[in-house]
Formats: C-alpha cells, structure tokens, sequence
C-alpha cells in the first residue's frame, strides 16, 4: 500500500495490455484491478466482495396485504468492480470521465466488436471531509435492461420519481456495538427522499450520486463509523422499491460487500470541471431527517418469509 499522498492513476492499464487476441470479459479486469481489492466474501479485509441477495429481505408478493418480506434472490445486475477514492473536491459523474478505469476498459472491448449492449449502473457515495472520498460501487449488464421493468423506468425515468424510489439497505456483518446502534443493525433508507442525489444518464450508463454531507444527521452517523472503519465489515444492497402490487417482489439491482476498509487505500484523483454533462442531469433537493423511509415503521411487525 502506497502513501496517502502519492497520486496513482486512477485508470488501470489492464485493459491497455489486452491484445486483441485475448478474449477476457471487460468486467473480470475491472473486479480484479482498483485501490479497493476484490477479496473472499467471508475471510477477507481492506476490500469489497459481492453479497447473495439472499441475505438481504425485501418486499415479497404478499407485502402490501400480509407484510411480509423475503430474501430478495440474484441480483439484476453484475458487479463490475468498487472504486475507493479521493480528492480534493467533490467527484461527480465519474462515469463520464476520460480515466474512469470501468468505462475504459468497456469501451476497449466494445472497440473490439464486443459488449456493445452492455449497460453500467454505477452508486457513487460522496464521503465528506477535509478531503473527500467517494465509494463508487459499479453494476453491468451485457443484455439490455428489460423494457418496461422498473429498474428500466428507474434508468428512463425523471428525477422525481427516481428520488421516491432509490432504495439502500444495510447489514452490519461485523463491528462493534456503537456502530450497530448509530446505524442499524439492518435498516432500509429511501435515499432520494434523506439525501441529495444527482443522476448523471449517459449513453450506456446511470450514476447515482449521493451527498452524504447533504444531511448532518448523516454526516455524524458516518464520521463515528469511520472512526471504526477497520472493524467494520457491512453490507449494502440497492434497490428500486416497489409501491404498488404489480411491481412485487422487490429485487436487489446489485449488492457489495465492504470488510474492514482503510481510508489510506484510497486512490487521488484530481477534481474535473464539467462545462458539458453527458445526457439528462438532476439533482434532489429534498433533505428527510428521517431517513428511514417508511421501513423504519414497519421493522417492528413485518414478518420475514415467502
């Protein structure tokens, strides 16, 4: 591990040392490159892993009649890699820049006649500080979006009803007491609704990102679990939540693993102006202290089963 004030390229070469010979799947060189190493879901440390949807419950098809709630299952996308970074500004629309590691090595491969149908969902979690980290969590599919399914209406899909939809839920997998109690030890956040979200739609990409500063509740939530960040293994899963029966069950768009991070192993990228944005952008304006949606009021009587 290099030292926090050592610049490293944020884009990997991998990709540049591909020779057109090489058949590799765009994605395994982008899980396997990054500050942020993929490790083993159960054992490793300092990385990311993916989680199985089915250690996370959702709404099930009985929700709005029983309350009941369900593992959620495989996810609808694949992960394509976590970047941990930092700079000297706020970063956003990643996706849209030049040394985006992901992005790259997709259009590498679709240069080659490959994956031209891929599509990246990527969540952007913008830390606050003296210098700013952002958690980028990175989700594809090489096969379009189902059409009329509502991850597809939430890509297609105006800011206000992304805001009422966009849906995280943790677990604390591993970390002290304190940490447990200022979080949750498994909570569901409408984040459109508690934080300030940008979307940034390109081409063949959707980022979401979230100002946690946006909130202070959230910002002194977080900066106590950083005080705890090596010791602290959690899961996240991302979601687009259903309102109404035809949109049962739920389903996790993706799901990460964070286990026992350092913040030195952060990447320095340097803060990029935007005069042009790539596709529609918005952003919320709504700050909710209680940040828990409508699940903070159901965890006492929803039932978990089929």
């Amino acid at each position: 591990m290099g030292s926090s004030k050592q610049k490293q390229k944020h884009r990997s070469s991998t990709a540049d040392q591909c020779t057109k010979n090489e058949v590799t799947d765009w994605k395994d060189e982008v899980i396997n490159s990054g500050s942020l190493k993929h490790v083993d879901l159960n054992t490793g440390s300092n990385g990311w892993a993916s989680p199985p949807g089915d250690l996370f419950s959702l709404r099930s098809r009985t929700y709005f009649t029983k309350k009941v709630k369900s593992p959620s299952g495989p996810w609808i996308l694949q992960p394509a890699g976590v970047d941990w970074l930092r700079s000297a500004g706020k970063l956003e629309n990643v996706l849209s820049r030049a040394d985006n590691r992901v992005m790259h090595a997709l259009k590498i491969a679709q240069s080659r006649g490959k994956n031209m149908k891929s599509f990246v969902v990527a969540v952007n979690l913008q830390v606050p500080g003296r210098e700013h980290h952002s958690a980028v969590f990175y989700f594809a599919t090489d096969e379009p979006v189902q059409s009329g399914s509502l991850l597809h209406r939430f890509i297609n899909g105006d800011d206000a009803f992304r805001n009422s939809r966009f849906k995280m839920v943790n677990r604390i997998v591993k970390g002290p007491w304190i940490v447990k109690t200022a979080v949750g030890n498994y909570s569901a956040c409408l984040l459109g609704k508690a934080l300030n979200c940008s979307y940034h739609r390109g081409e063949n990409y959707l980022e979401i990102d979230v100002d946690i500063g946006s909130s202070a509740i959230a910002t002194a939530i977080l900066h106590l679990a950083l005080g705890y960040v090596t010791s602290v293994t959690i899961d996240m899963g991302f979601a687009i939540e259903a309102q109404c029966e035809e949109e049962l069950p739920e389903k996790l768009f993706g799901a990460v693993r964070v286990s026992q991070m350092e913040m030195s192993s952060a990447t320095f990228v340097e803060t990029v102006s935007f005069d042009k944005k790539i596709g529609g952008v918005g952003r919320s304006s709504n700050k909710v202290e209680a940040s828990r949606s409508d699940e903070e009021d159901e965890n006492e009587d929803v039932k978990i089963g089929n």
